[in-house]
């Protein structure tokens, strides 16, 4: 008996509407669509309220074994104009192939002296003192990977958390405020402006067995914080200072993330009014920053 495949169509398009392909690719009956960076070229300050894309974008449409590929392709271009279509691949992976891919790739990963992230299904043995957080590695969002978001968690596993209340303020897929809340937090808010982030960090509380809120801006309840963490972009850090501030109580702590090294100066500046802050730590060009309110 022959095993079992699924099939997976690569769509690689330069200058095409990434977003319209995955559209097209979810009509024709990709099981699975993610969106890479193809050529590794980050995105450090985009429009805010955009969502940002990157220049050579590489849209991938998961099938299921059955699935025709000529069918697909003919599905995709009756979508999309021939002009916008770039150079594209088919392949078939084996079921067991393509889990032994993505779990090659995310492996546990330690932040500080207790912090660990593992991706969800990955055995593992851990020190009996580690704090785990298991994540799906198909997330959008930040999965400890990127040096703001290893900042901000190396701050969190030095930090006391125990019994204090947590905003993470842009919090993606969730790993901070998750983080804070395993590491003994009160009482954790999320907030972020996409709806998929919310659900995203719903989610990875209900897989680490934590309890936390998330929600969108306009449902962010009222209240302020022993600790106030939001791991950006240094334009909206900037104008989110007043707001960010005024949610820390007196003796909090506030930690930013998201700035490059060279735009710390700006970002301190910013905030000079309403509090003094430093770099706590630097990671491959990222700063991160940190304070204390009097």
């Amino acid at each position: 008996m022959q095993t079992a495949q699924a099939g997976w169509l690569e769509v690689t398009a330069t200058g095409a509407n990434p977003e319209a392909l995955e559209d097209a690719l979810l009509e024709a009956g990709a099981l699975a669509v993610t969106l890479t960076d193809a050529a590794d070229v980050p995105i450090l300050e985009p429009e805010l309220g955009t969502h940002p894309t990157w220049p050579n974008t590489c849209v991938t449409g998961l099938f299921a074994a059955d699935a025709d590929e000529a069918a697909v392709l003919a599905a995709v271009q009756a979508t999309i104009p021939e002009t916008e279509m770039g150079p594209w691949t088919a392949s078939r992976l084996e079921d067991r192939e393509w889990v032994r891919a993505w779990m090659d790739h995310y492996h546990p990963m330690q932040f500080g002296d207790r912090l660990w992230i593992c991706p969800t299904g990955h055995e593992a043995e851990m020190p009996s003192d580690a704090v785990t957080i298991h994540l799906d590695p198909g997330l959008a969002f930040g999965t400890g990977t990127h040096p703001t978001t290893s900042l901000c968690l190396q701050w969190l596993d030095g930090m006391d958390c125990q019994g204090r209340d947590v905003l993470d303020m842009g919090c993606g897929s969730g790993v901070l405020a998750v983080a804070a809340a395993r590491l003994g937090a009160a009482h954790v808010d999320g907030v972020d402006i996409d709806p998929q982030a919310v659900r995203a960090t719903q989610e990875n509380a209900q897989r680490n067995g934590v309890n936390l809120r998330a929600c969108l801006p306009d449902a962010q309840p009222d209240g302020d914080y022993d600790i106030v963490l939001a791991n950006i972009l240094a334009a909206p850090l900037m104008v989110m200072a007043p707001a960010l501030i005024g949610r820390l109580r007196a003796g909090g702590h506030i930690v930013l993330a998201g700035l490059l090294e060279t735009q710390a100066d700006e970002v301190i500046a910013a905030y000079a009014p309403l509090i003094r802050l430093r770099i706590g730590a630097v990671q491959d060009g990222w700063a991160r920053l940190q304070g204390q309110l009097d």
